[in-house]
């Protein structure tokens, strides 16, 4: 499993070229070497062109954030969590690429997402909520309208149930007292994050489906290192967890062990698996789902849910994408039907609908965007993440990379040195003088630089065939994940936002790092598989995805006796199967 993969520490916006040498070697299957060459040509920018276009560049971001005659740019940023900036290479005297174009203005269903969002929201509270599609090209995907007018009534009954209203309080008073109400107008599930910050996005937008599936209101527990990561998602009420909320102590309290556990209870006879058999005043004040990794707690069976649905306050840690698994019960079909009939986008509108960064990590955002990405025809991002379970040698990642992009022609490509080198990137040139220059902006977001620092030194190296600019880009690296930490967690989410803007993406396999940006963006990404040993070569390179959706790595090897013996989760029904990257999990298809 991954935690938040490429979380970002402080490091130099690079914008580098090609004029020689070849991208690397690889380790092929008979055991030799074998040189891999991406063919590309951009031109280097002087030193001083740099500087003034990155002068231009920011003053023309200064005013349009608002921050001219006077503004302060400490407003919208905080010096702990930008990404350092360090000057671009100056040694080519070639001109500097074409600058940052206007961007495109759009109307209100694309500022909406098609319904999706509710313009309720005041603008300037959360600017990332209206203006995050200025950035990524069109959805290939648009919400049903069942599912805008399921989120307006969900909307609706937030507001009613949500914290400082009578009914909430009452039902707080109830969890105090330790009793479970017979009759409750509000049911709750509140979510509690548990590892990294791409595993908690995905349990979250799963969490939020299943309060849509089972009427109840989604509140969040926000420690200290997640507090302040998005706006809040529902107009008029919180999603947050108020202060003086009965249960403190989440770590503690939620455990394997922990006898409010849906699973202990049932082990322990607390409960009873027919709800003809559980009366609702006779539970206890809440019930906890411990769907971290396969502790499903018999969640996804349809008599379970019968007794899930008597707890009036229910408390869900998961660090996994599990939302496929309510396409497997019967009792959800028809719903999930209407809400999503085109179910490869499950994730993508819940994910579009919920997160929006908040205006500091958004002023982060914006600011790379505008200085590094505007300007390119074509966006390239390259996720790579290294698991401690399997430390591949970083010459062995990196020449899969180089295979990766060779074998599905992902980067521009290099002119071999040798014969006909110079002539070749001299036709090019020459060809292309009469039409605008191609501009290729290449973004890295990895915990290390070694494969940021290798790929800028092609292009630093290497002239190209095509005569097109290209750029390489890493925001910030940081070796080791640190979770804990809230400066981290706004680098790495303002990385996920960064690589949801690219046109084409490459993910490391089970890296939910990667599942969110390609979620976000609606695009099938190209995905470096695992290799079966850290010394092997994965074969092939990459396969690209058949569908946006991420998987769900740990399903249940059983679920309420209908998969025995064997009987394959999926293949049970056409639109749940196994994912590219795990074999044993499952994922959402069209």
């Amino acid at each position: 499993m991954d935690a938040a993969a490429t979380a970002p520490a402080p490091r130099g916006a690079h914008k580098v070229v090609a004029v020689g040498g070849e991208l690397g070697t690889a380790r092929n299957g008979d055991g030799g070497d074998k040189a891999w060459r991406w063919r590309a040509w951009r031109a280097p920018p002087r030193m001083e062109v740099v500087v003034a276009v990155f002068l231009v560049t920011l003053t023309l971001l200064v005013l349009g954030l608002g921050l001219g005659g006077g503004g302060s740019l400490s407003a919208f940023s905080s010096p702990k969590i930008e990404f350092a900036q360090k000057p671009a290479a100056s040694r080519d005297p070639n001109p500097a690429p074409p600058p940052v174009p206007t961007r495109h203005e759009h109307d209100d269903q694309d500022r909406l997402i098609g319904g999706l969002l509710s313009p309720a929201f005041d603008e300037q509270s959360c600017r990332s909520r209206y203006a995050s599609s200025l950035y990524r090209r069109p959805s290939p995907f648009r919400p049903s309208n069942y599912l805008v007018e399921r989120l307006r009534r969900y909307e609706a009954r937030h507001r009613r149930c949500g914290q400082g209203g009578p009914l909430f309080k009452e039902a707080v008073e109830h969890l105090r007292s330790g009793r479970n109400a017979a009759r409750s107008e509000c049911q709750y599930v509140v979510w509690t994050p548990f590892n990294g910050l791409g595993n908690r996005m995905l349990s979250l937008a799963s969490t939020f489906l299943y309060a849509l599936l089972t009427d109840r209101v989604l509140l969040v527990h926000a420690p200290q290192e997640f507090d302040g990561l998005f706006c809040e998602p529902f107009p008029g009420s919180s999603w947050t967890l108020p202060a003086d909320f009965p249960i403190t102590d989440f770590d503690g309290t939620f455990t394997m062990r922990s006898p409010t556990s849906y699973r202990n209870m049932r082990q322990a006879g607390a409960v009873s698996g027919d709800h003809r058999n559980v009366t609702a005043e006779r539970l206890p004040a809440y019930v906890f789902l411990d769907l971290i990794q396969s502790f499903t707690d018999a969640a996804f069976c349809e008599a379970d849910q019968r007794v899930l649905a008597k707890f009036n306050w229910m408390v869900i840690k998961s660090d996994v994408y599990f939302a496929p698994m309510f396409f497997l019960m019967p009792p959800y079909e028809r719903e999930l039907e209407r809400l999503f009939p085109e179910k490869a986008a499950v994730f993508h509108h819940l994910a579009r609908y919920l997160f929006h960064p908040s205006n500091d990590v958004w002023a982060i955002v914006q600011r790379y965007y505008e200085a590094n990405l505007a300007r390119a025809d074509e966006r390239v991002g390259l996720q790579v993440r290294v698991f401690p379970e399997m430390p591949v040698p970083s010459e062995n990642l990196y020449g899969q990379i180089v295979r990766c992009a060779e074998q599905e022609g992902l980067l521009p490509k290099v002119v071999q040195a040798g014969d006909g080198a110079v002539s070749n990137s001299s036709s090019a040139m020459a060809s292309s003088e009469s039409r605008k220059k191609k501009f290729t902006s290449i973004l890295v977001t990895s915990l290390f630089s070694e494969y940021y620092e290798r790929i800028r030194g092609v292009y630093d190296t290497n002239p190209t065939e095509t005569g097109e600019y290209v750029e390489v880009h890493q925001p910030s690296h940081e070796r080791e994940q640190r979770t804990e930490a809230l400066g981290h967690n706004q680098r790495a989410l303002a990385e996920i936002y960064l690589l949801s803007f690219c046109d084409r993406i490459v993910t490391s396999a089970v890296s939910t790092f990667g599942y969110i940006a390609h979620g976000l963006a609606g695009v099938r990404p190209w995905v470096l598989l695992r290799p079966p040993s850290p010394e092997a070569p994965a074969d092939p390179a990459c396969v690209q995805s058949k569908t946006v959706e991420p998987c769900f790595q740990a399903p249940p090897r059983g679920m309420c006796g209908t998969v025995q013996g064997g009987t394959d989760m999926g293949a049970l029904v056409p639109h749940v199967r196994h994912c590219e990257d795990f074999h044993r999990g499952l994922k959402l298809f069209s």
